[in-house]
């Protein structure tokens, strides 16, 4: 008789069982092939030269426009004054080469001077006038370099990592701080090609983070990649080279996740892995 209840009870488990997993397979499509997605960039210095100030350490909150990074500006300072002393210089000849354009075009309608005497004014002011133009632009990007000496922050976020030291000497190009934006998350999933018929955008997603098992988060599928992960890969596969072998592709799906509020993106950090159950019906 106990043997007769055992063998019932298993029964009735197996069937729970049973019944549960042909319910989450009607129902979801699901992958653990996921992860949180953010803006993140890795910032890098416009102009050269060597570092004078760091204001930032790993995992500190900034504001939009703070100074993470200073380089030296002495040599970018004394390059603008230099040439706006130019720019001075050249604007004076300017003025002087328009005041005599314009007395010799009166003086030319009056038939007081002659031709060529009017052509070499107006060349003249004409090639005063470029050059004014001409160093006008250069002392712009002479600004533009200054400005550029200070490397800030160009949203609200939180520095994800620093590779730069005082007295370090800074390449243009060269990445110093590593920023991840705090705005907005979302999560990029990985589907297998096979799943990807129970997929359609606006549908319902039930996300679970490894890193924060208390809370489940819900999404909806904003877009399905048009190309594999492999398409843009480093290597391609070259399935025309004769050595074929049937792998199971898979198709990234992006799922935003709406109404987060500053502490829930703070959580998310950018690169956890998401177990994702998206919605058929």
């Amino acid at each position: 008789m106990e043997r007769k209840k055992i063998f019932i009870i298993l029964g009735v488990l197996l069937s729970v069982i049973v019944l549960y997993f042909g319910y989450q397979a009607i129902m979801y499509v699901s992958t653990d092939d996921a992860q949180i997605d953010g803006h993140s960039v890795l910032l890098a210095a416009k102009v050269g030269g060597y570092v004078t100030a760091v204001h930032v350490i790993d995992g500190q909150k900034v504001k939009k426009g703070e100074v993470l990074v200073e380089i030296d500006d002495r040599d970018y300072k004394n390059t603008l004054d230099q040439e706006q002393a130019d720019l001075d210089a050249i604007q004076v000849n300017l003025q002087d080469a328009q005041r005599n354009f314009n007395r010799l075009s009166e003086l030319f309608k009056n038939g007081a001077v002659s031709r060529q005497q009017y052509d070499n004014a107006s060349a003249a002011y004409f090639s005063a006038k470029a050059k004014f133009d001409a160093m006008t632009a250069q002392v712009a990007q002479a600004k533009l370099n200054l400005e550029n000496t200070k490397i800030m922050a160009p949203d609200d976020g939180i520095i994800a990592r620093t590779s730069v030291e005082v007295g370090q000497l800074a390449s243009p190009g060269v990445p110093l701080v590593g920023f991840v934006d705090s705005t907005e998350r979302w999560v990029t999933a990985n589907f297998k090609e096979t799943q990807l018929s129970g997929i359609r955008p606006g549908a319902k997603a039930d996300l679970s983070v490894d890193a924060i098992s208390s809370e489940t988060f819900h999404g909806r599928v904003d877009s399905l990649s048009s190309a594999t992960g492999a398409t843009f890969s480093l290597l391609p596969p070259d399935n025309a080279t004769g050595n074929f072998t049937k792998v199971v592709q898979r198709v990234p799906v992006r799922i935003s996740l709406p109404g987060l509020t500053r502490h829930q993106i703070e959580e998310l950090r950018v690169g956890l892995s998401v177990i994702v159950k998206v919605h058929k019906h």
